[in-house]
């Protein structure tokens, strides 16, 4: 049955009326909350204010490096410390390396960009971060309702936004409801934003909609894969961020890895690869495998065990890339904008503070009576905060970085250490990700060692560790436009590089009886990241909600 024939033999759908409803509990939704709220104490009023997150609660879907700038999160709770606020390590030492297959050269601090440089910053979970917003969010009073995904944007009659609805509960994979049926439920509002992180399902839509992508460049995303380590005590070192380029990849491949030592004698590891890659050949996974192997890396992590694992895509645009951010009846919030600061890999306190500036734009239209139209203070305070700012001076980083490391890097030092990005010229990205793929007949094959079990491990044994959990007997949340694409294009033109830029084992050609190809989809392996909808070269892939709290369960992540 399709969704409207449910409603119709199940319907109506039961309404919650709010006056701002925030999709997403990440920072972003979570900071756009508490901050609606602290209005409303202020001017002593009443506001409604709800927050539905589609993971099993709130932080379950949260990743990140994370190094965390707390410029934001001061303005939004000063008195952060004192109410527990779980950023407890400070950044003691920074190292950038430049790594060959078997060597390591430092960069002198003294050479280092400013946006390299974390002095003041914390070592964070995110995750952990996120959940600790959400216990400030409720005790002003915003209702969170996680394990609710919302699943469908709606409208009113003269084509704004009323507000979004839940997806169904109980549909069992062949789109019949079940015994434990339940139909979902609809949230208006005359705000709402939209928080969902890179990539949103419903921040798509929306750009679509109302054309908010015409006359900016194309976003450009890369994949953040992460691991989480115990290691030996002696080779601990709180604070100690490392970051690296180089090797494994290419040189005209984007890319780098973190290792950020936080306490508890545990180190955050990751890789992060450019979705403009050209070979399909290349795994980022693996690469990421490969990376913990070179002797400056080994060095931390023998010995250790591996506790966490988990994937997502980062928006890497910049100021160039950023759609229209506003809309009749709300605006798009954080990453599903694309505020992340790629040259500082840094986003959380972008979307803390976009949280901050909606918020305040929705919550002075509801006291102004208003509803539904475009919240034209929100862009309009972004342009003249210290954000725009900081992503202005780094706007051309990601896009000097594609062309190769070595120009790359000489031109981000030019700009960043002698002009301080504060430089007269401005590049554009002029390609999406999915279009940059080559075929595999021009192409070099990538041989990748087998793993280890200690240090590098497979993808099945990575998922089992982020608590990965999908409800078996639903439609898949991973819809093919064309179900003839991936074998009759992908397969044959591309050597189906879905097998390898999902680093969760979702996607597997398998032979039929006669010996034909055919694509296997294992939705229930899926951690969120969507890079599926990202880089499939033909956009047959559409990452749609799966039932609410399925997915990666994070902790300290």
């Amino acid at each position: 049955m399709t969704p409207t024939s449910l409603i119709e033999q199940y319907g109506p759908r039961e309404s919650m009326e709010y006056d701002v409803v925030i999709v997403g509990g990440g920072p972003a939704g979570l900071s756009a909350a508490i901050r609606l709220k602290q209005r409303a104490q202020e001017k002593g009023v009443e506001i409604g204010v709800c927050v539905l997150e589609k993971g099993s609660e709130v932080g379950a879907h949260i990743l990140s490096g994370a190094v965390m700038d707390p410029r934001a999160i001061i303005e939004l709770i000063p008195d952060w410390k004192e109410k527990g606020a779980p950023l407890n390590v400070e950044v003691s030492e920074d190292r950038f390396l430049f790594l060959s297959e078997t060597g390591a050269k430092a960069v002198p601090n003294w050479m280092l960009p400013d946006n390299f440089k974390n002095h003041g910053n914390y070592v964070v979970s995110l995750a952990n971060v996120t959940r600790w917003l959400g216990q400030q969010a409720e005790a002003l009073g915003v209702e969170i309702f996680p394990g609710f995904p919302a699943a469908e944007i709606l409208y009113n009659d003269d084509g704004s936004v009323k507000g979004v609805a839940t997806g169904n509960m109980g549909v069992g994979k062949d789109g019949e409801p079940t015994e434990n049926f339940q139909l979902g439920m609809e949230l208006h509002a005359k705000y709402t934003l939209f928080c969902e992180g890179a990539r949103g399902h419903l921040g798509r839509q929306l750009s679509d909609r109302y054309k908010l992508r015409d006359g900016v460049d194309p976003q450009v995303y890369g994949i953040g894969i992460k691991e989480l380590w115990e290691i030996d005590p002696a080779k601990h070192k709180p604070g100690l961020v490392i970051h690296s380029a180089g090797w494994p990849l290419e040189s005209d491949t984007y890319g780098g890895s973190f290792l950020y030592h936080i306490d508890n004698n545990q180190v955050m590891v990751g890789f992060i690869v450019g979705l403009g890659y050209t070979n399909p050949y290349l795994s980022p996974f693996e690469e990421f495998q490969r990376y913990k192997t070179h002797p400056a890396i080994r060095a931390f992590l023998e010995g250790g065990k591996r506790v966490s694992y988990g994937a997502r895509a980062i928006t890497a645009g910049g100021l160039q890339s950023l759609p229209k951010l506003v809309f009749p009846g709300g605006a798009l919030v954080g990453d599903d904008a694309g505020f992340l600061n790629v040259a500082r890999i840094k986003g959380s306190h972008a979307a803390i503070k976009t949280g901050m500036l909606a918020a305040d734009a929705a919550f002075d239209a509801v006291q102004a009576g208003r509803q539904s139209d475009e919240l034209a203070a929100f862009p309009d305070t972004f342009k003249t905060s210290w954000l725009y700012t900081e992503l202005h001076r780094a706007r051309n980083f990601k896009q000097w970085m594609s062309k190769g490391l070595y120009l790359g890097t000489l031109m981000v030092g030019i700009e960043q250490k002698v002009f301080s990005g504060n430089v007269p010229w401005t590049l554009h990205h002029q390609h999406w990700d999915h279009e940059m793929l080559k075929p595999a007949s021009q192409c070099k094959q990538i041989e990748y060692p087998k793993p280890d079990g200690k240090l590098t491990f497979d993808r099945l044994s990575s998922v089992f560790i982020s608590n990965t959990n999908h409800e078996e007997n639903q439609p898949a949340h991973l819809t093919l436009k064309d179900p003839t694409v991936p074998v009759n294009v992908n397969y044959r033109t591309y050597a189906g590089p879905e097998g390898r830029y999902c680093p969760a084992a979702v996607y597997e050609f398998v032979k039929n009886d006669d010996g034909s190809e055919r694509l296997v989809i294992n939705a229930q392996n899926c951690v969120h990241c969507k890079t599926c909808d990202i880089k499939d070269p033909t956009q047959n892939i559409v990452w749609v909600t799966p039932e609410g709290g399925g997915g990666p369960n994070y902790p300290n992540m």
